[in-house]
């Protein structure tokens, strides 16, 4: 929408819409509005506290499942008389239970609930949801970058270290390095269970252990999260949750995002290198004044939202797990950021993907890189020198190799030069290129694809 105020909701609505309906202002209150009918379906059913008919059931259950943008309208229409969203959303559905002919049971809504019991499992759900979403955007990033690993595995590549010539490796196995890294990642977010509480307003179930003191509240409220919302109890909390699980993914996607970066900034260099160019898509323009360009954009906008993403996600990582006493409101306001976080980081990644997708492998210009740096010879040279007992081996390979070019022939002379070195290991000195020296890249990439 061109009136949006942020780029979320404007120019990138079309790479965050599947992040709407879970973290919209619509999706909270929706989210609300399930965890009430359930928590309404569950003490009136499963603990028994009242009758409930499996008409009414369907009829509470129709409540969740058809809850519509207009509904949601509706509830923020009560709000403005409430000043207050999560009674709002009790109203809402009270108001709709009379409609429906269950007004017997309209004050059972929101039974012993603090609004943070409410709000707390919306949020889990949302989270849960939204990390189900990044992993598989982040698997789809690990799978473009395992088939470049395995089509490029055994393309030398000179590589850089403080950005000069060091020893080679192969394309490949700098693809892998990736892949591994936000794999990591990729599992932990995958496999964290998200927390959520249901017990009251100082986390204590007073209110519960008053009216009904022969029920075991403790294993109901457990019973509700596992059974109706499939989250994982949290017993120790005040009236709002700590946290944990947000901060827990949040901390796993600020290092994915790093490493993502880290990509970029990795693919941005070797583009500009020339190792890979961009294929040209007619009727773009990469520059206003400059006909000739064609801009890492993709790989810029992926860094540039990375950042603003782990800027949000440590703050809301450490902020949402601070409340004064037994709570207070900053950590409301800061919650509904949440999809922001997730809109960026989708962003950082839906980009990094699209610049991937666009580079091609420039051969010749990989290939002459490692021709005219002869001297990335010297750390073998050396190395054998050192062990068949030559004099001062790595200052003798400084003395012809540091700071200037060298040539195949100046390595050849020099490995004559040498006395102790057996004549087979000179042999196959002088058969090493800087093509043929590549170690074990390749083993590397194919032990990545068994240990996975």
């Amino acid at each position: 929408m061109i009136t949006a105020l942020t780029a979320l909701d404007g120019r990138y609505a079309g790479l965050t819409t599947e992040l709407a309906d879970i973290f919209s202002e619509y999706g909270l209150i929706k989210h609300r509005v399930f965890v009430e009918i359930e928590w309404l379906k569950f003490i009136l059913t499963d603990l028994k506290l009242a009758h409930l008919d499996a008409q009414s059931i369907e009829k509470l259950d129709k409540i969740a499942d058809t809850f519509s943008i207009d509904d949601a309208k509706k509830v923020k229409a009560i709000e403005k008389k409430t000043n207050h969203d999560v009674k709002a959303v009790e109203y809402f559905i009270k108001d709709t239970l009379t409609q429906l002919g269950l007004s017997d049971i309209k004050e059972w809504v929101h039974f012993s609930c603090t609004s943070d019991d409410i709000n707390n499992t919306s949020y889990a759900l949302m989270l849960k949801k939204g990390k189900e979403k990044t992993v598989v955007l982040m698997e789809e990033l690990i799978k473009d970058l395992e088939h470049k690993a395995l089509q490029y595995k055994s393309i030398p590549m000179m590589s850089r270290t403080h950005g000069q010539p060091a020893t080679p490796t192969t394309v490949g196995k700098e693809f892998v390095n990736f892949a591994w890294r936000i794999l990591q990642e990729v599992n932990i977010i995958d496999q964290k269970s998200i927390q959520a509480k249901m017990n009251g307003a100082t986390g204590n179930y007073n209110a519960h252990h008053f009216v009904y003191p022969e029920i075991d509240w403790i294993e109901a409220s457990e019973k509700f999260i596992v059974n109706h919302l499939n989250l994982e109890p949290i017993l120790f909390t005040t009236q709002v949750n700590p946290n944990h699980s947000i901060a827990y993914v949040l901390h796993a996607m600020i290092r994915a995002a790093a490493v993502i970066i880290d990509l970029d900034r990795d693919m941005w260099g070797y583009i500009s290198l020339g190792y890979f160019t961009q294929r040209i898509k007619k009727g773009e323009t990469g520059s206003s004044t400059m006909p000739h360009k064609v801009n890492p954009i993709d790989f810029e906008n992926s860094e540039g939202n990375m950042g603003i993403a782990i800027s949000m996600m440590e703050h809301l990582s450490v902020k949402l797990q601070k409340s004064r006493f037994q709570r207070d409101l900053s950590d409301s306001t800061v919650l509904r950021s949440l999809g922001s976080v997730f809109g960026y980081f989708a962003i950082g990644v839906k980009n990094t993907l699209k610049g991937l997708s666009k580079v091609e492998l420039n051969n010749e210009v990989i290939q002459k890189d490692l021709d005219n740096n002869q001297e990335l010879l010297a750390e073998p040279f050396q190395t054998a020198m050192r062990v068949f007992g030559e004099e001062n081996p790595y200052e003798r390979l400084k003395e012809l190799t540091r700071g200037h070019k060298i040539k195949k022939v100046d390595l050849d002379d020099f490995v004559d030069t040498l006395v102790k070195v057996p004549d087979t290991v000179k042999n196959r000195m002088k058969q090493l290129t800087p093509e043929t020296y590549v170690g074990l890249a390749q083993n590397l990439v194919d032990i990545y694809f068994k240990k996975k």
